[in-house]
Formats: structure tokens, C-alpha cells, sequence
């Protein structure tokens, strides 16, 4: 516009001169003046817009309000710090790096033990320290600790006056989701093809953990699934919540799986099929959530290590060195130790009849000895290549009745079906949602 304006002095400067009358010359400048008018008026409205139109105030829906919050907590009282758990980082070791002496840390430490176990943080994820302004100390000193358990949940350590634990959880907005795959290259390969989580495998694998080998999916198997996407602020995604009911096709078989609660005061929910037996066996399929068959149980194998044929009476699972190796049924464990074919090995007691092994282990799971009570799908150890192994994996030995046996032949009893006086309400409350499964 100022060009505009400047544009049209110079032209005013110079219409006499080109003007061969006084008439023409006042009927180009009356245009001139027309057109300046017009122009002004845009350029008016224009500008009243951008500012927000009447008394260049800026309109409602355009204001970004500055964030004075941060988890519930004022910023302007708080020097605030982002950071990561880092490898080898402690409760203690942050808190110290941020000002606060040892005597004080141990003292919250003390405080918090029966509510928050500070030895479970992880490396890897989100917290939040909060300083004081304007402290009478030299240096500020820590007065919150917020800890990110996932991107949901936190956890609010806050020793300002007195000592106090809040378990908290961001705002989510679920929405529910139905999805179909057909499993052509992979299971999670096929995920990705059609946009969906790869969490998604990972919650079908649990689930079906007893019912399907995930290590032996064939073309054309399938699932169906209807289920829970998570959303913080309705645009950030959260991950996989509740999956309601999916329908697993394996090996030409359907296996149905309806979420259900078991326990509705203590909010425990279990996966039962369309006729209210469980899915789960007695134990898992294998002891490594994903990995790959490389050599099975067998009687005449030739095993290059010794040179010879000798019988090979385990499964062994290959996966890369560090894949956290699961007690595959509830046990007590009754040996942990190392022997120079085994390397590090676990053996666990389920009962009178069965028990399961584990071999070249990397390393065993914290608190795992002798004695100890594991439960199914807890990790006991990480997979390796100790003792005489080829290459990193995991071993897995299964005896009945103190006889070695193929854990893979054998025909697990199942666990308890869902309590008979539960079992009409719960074929009730199935009804909708295996419909929605056969006609995806």
C-alpha cells in the first residue's frame, strides 16, 4: 500500500506534463483519487482482521494463551526442568543432581517406600522437577518430582511441606476402533500395512498367548478386533486401550476372545471364548514373546558342537542376546546356577507333575533364586549364548512325571472356564460384540 501510495505522488507529479488538457488532467486525478479510496478501504478491513476487527482487539479463537500449569502446578512459583531417566540414574542420583542433599533424599525416600518403590523408574522415561523461586538457599532446591510411568499415567512426589504420593492420569479421549487384518507377510508387518498400532500385536499376543503360536503364523491366518484407541488432548496418540473382543483365525480354527469381568470389586477382567472357557492353558506356548524356532525337540539329532548324533530334548527359541526369557507357568524355582553345557540356567517346579528348564541365559531376573514363587509370563532371566550355544537363544525344557518331553505335542489341561452362575450374563453380554466380528 505504501508503494502504492508513493507510486501515485510521483504520477500526480507528472500528469500535467503528459496531460494535454485541464479537462483530462482533472478526470485522470478524480480516478486516481477513486481508486486510492477503494484501495484504503480494503486495506482497512483488512488490517481490522488481522488485529482481531473492532478496536484492534485480537479475536477470541486467535489468542494463545500462555501455559501458566504444568501437572496441576503454577510455573510462574517453580524454576521448571525436563528431563529422561538416564542409564545408571537412581531416585537419589537425580534428585542430588538437582541440589538436594542425601540426609533429604533419604528422608522421602523413607517417607514414600510403602506407596511408590523408587528402584522401578526406568531408564528412558519423562520427569519433571520442580525448584523453587526466589529460595533463601544459595541454590534452589527440589520441591516436586513428577514421574512418567507411560504417556498417561504420572506419579507426584511433592516434599514441599510435608511428604506426599499422588498416582495421577493426563486427560485421554477414547475412541473405539474395529480392524480386520489378513496376515500376508507378517503379523506385525500387516499391522503397519493398514495403519494400526504394532502395541496391537502386542495386546493380541497376550491374549492368545495360550491358544495361538505366534512363532508359527501361516498366510492367510487372520484376526479381528475391537478395541480402544487412547488420545491425550483428542490429537496425541496414546496407544492401545481396552481390546473388547477379537476373533483369532488360526490354522483354519476361530478362536474367539470376549473381555469379561471376573472380579468387578477389584475391577479384574480375564479373555474367555463364545462359550465361557478361558483362554488360557495351564502353560504359555513359549517362553520368549517373539523370537523364531530355531531347533526342535528331537531324539536323532545330529548336533555339530559334539560331532555326532545325540538326542536334543529341548525347544530352542533364537532371539537376540537381552529378550526377556517368562516362567511359562506358575512354580517355585528349584535350581539357578551354571554348568559348562547349560551356561546359565533356571529350573522350575509347576507341580507333582510338570517342570520347565531354561538355558544360556545372559543373565538371571533380579530377585529370581532358589525358593523363589514366579508366576506365569514373569521374566526370569534374559536369552544368551553361555554354556555350548551357537549363537544367543533360549533352551526350553519341559519333564512330565520327571520324564523329558516335547513341550509342543503335549495337550495342556485348560484353567478354570468362567463361574456357571456368571456364565448367563456373561453369553448375554457377548452377544453384540461377536456380531460386530462376523460381519467385519
Amino acid at each position: 500500500m505504501k508503494f502504492f501510495i508513493f507510486f501515485s505522488l510521483i504520477f500526480v507529479r507528472y500528469l500535467r506534463r503528459f496531460s494535454k488538457n485541464k479537462q483530462q488532467h482533472k478526470i485522470m486525478q478524480r480516478n486516481l483519487v477513486i481508486l486510492l479510496t477503494l484501495l484504503l478501504i480494503i486495506t482497512s478491513c483488512n488490517d481490522s482482521n488481522i488485529k482481531g476487527g473492532k478496536d484492534g482487539q485480537q479475536p477470541q479463537d486467535s489468542i494463545v494463551k500462555p501455559v501458566t500449569k504444568i501437572f496441576s502446578y503454577s510455573k510462574d512459583k517453580y524454576i521448571v526442568s525436563y528431563d529422561t531417566v538416564a542409564p545408571n540414574d537412581t531416585f537419589g542420583k537425580i534428585l542430588f543432581r538437582y541440589n538436594l542433599p542425601y540426609n533429604e533424599i533419604y528422608k522421602i525416600i523413607e517417607a514414600v517406600k510403602d506407596t511408590f518403590d523408587v528402584k522401578k523408574i526406568k531408564v528412558g522415561r519423562p520427569y519433571v522437577i520442580l525448584q523453587q523461586k526466589d529460595s533463601l538457599d544459595s541454590l534452589p532446591r527440589p520441591k516436586v518430582f513428577i514421574y512418567e510411568q507411560d504417556m498417561v499415567n504420572y506419579t507426584v512426589i511433592d516434599f514441599q511441606d510435608s511428604i506426599k504420593v499422588q498416582y495421577k492420569s493426563k486427560k485421554v479421549t477414547v475412541k473405539r476402533k474395529n480392524a480386520k487384518v489378513v496376515i500376508n507377510k507378517s503379523l506385525y508387518q500387516d499391522i503397519a500395512d493398514k495403519n494400526l498400532s504394532p502395541k496391537l500385536a502386542m495386546e493380541l499376543s497376550n491374549i492368545y498367548a495360550w491358544t495361538v503360536d505366534f512363532f508359527h503364523l501361516n498366510k492367510g491366518d487372520s484376526f479381528k478386533v475391537i478395541y480402544d484407541d487412547v488420545y491425550i488432548n483428542d490429537t496425541v496418540y496414546a496407544g492401545i486401550g481396552n481390546i473388547y473382543a477379537a476373533l483369532f483365525t488360526y490354522g483354519g480354527n476361530d478362536f474367539y476372545a470376549f473381555r469379561y469381568p471376573v472380579d468387578s470389586t477389584k475391577q479384574h477382567f480375564d479373555y474367555f471364548d463364545e462359550k465361557g472357557r478361558t483362554l488360557r492353558k495351564q502353560f504359555l506356548k513359549a517362553p520368549l514373546k517373539f523370537g523364531r524356532i530355531s531347533s526342535r525337540y528331537n531324539l536323532h539329532r545330529y548336533i555339530k558342537y559334539y560331532g555326532r548324533e545325540k538326542p536334543h530334548l529341548g525347544t530352542d527359541f533364537a532371539a537376540p542376546t537381552g529378550t526377556p526369557i517368562m516362567a511359562t507357568a506358575n512354580g517355585v524355582v528349584t535350581k539357578r546356577g551354571y554348568t559348562s553345557g547349560n551356561g546359565n540356567y533356571i529350573k522350575i517346579k509347576h507341580n507333582a507333575t510338570y517342570s520347565t528348564q531354561y538355558l544360556h541365559m545372559s543373565k538371571f531376573a533380579k530377585g529370581i533364586h532358589v525358593g523363589s514363587v514366579v508366576r506365569q509370563g514373569q521374566v526370569i532371566g534374559y536369552v544368551g549364548s553361555t554354556g555350548h550355544a551357537s549363537g544367543p537363544h533360549v533352551c526350553y525344557r519341559f519333564w512330565k512325571y520327571g520324564k523329558q518331553v516335547d513341550p509342543l505335542k503335549e495337550k495342556m489341561p485348560p484353567a478354570k472356564p468362567i463361574a456357571p452362575d456368571l456364565l448367563p450374563d456373561y453369553l448375554e453380554y457377548i452377544k453384540a460384540y461377536k456380531q460386530e466380528l462376523d460381519s467385519l
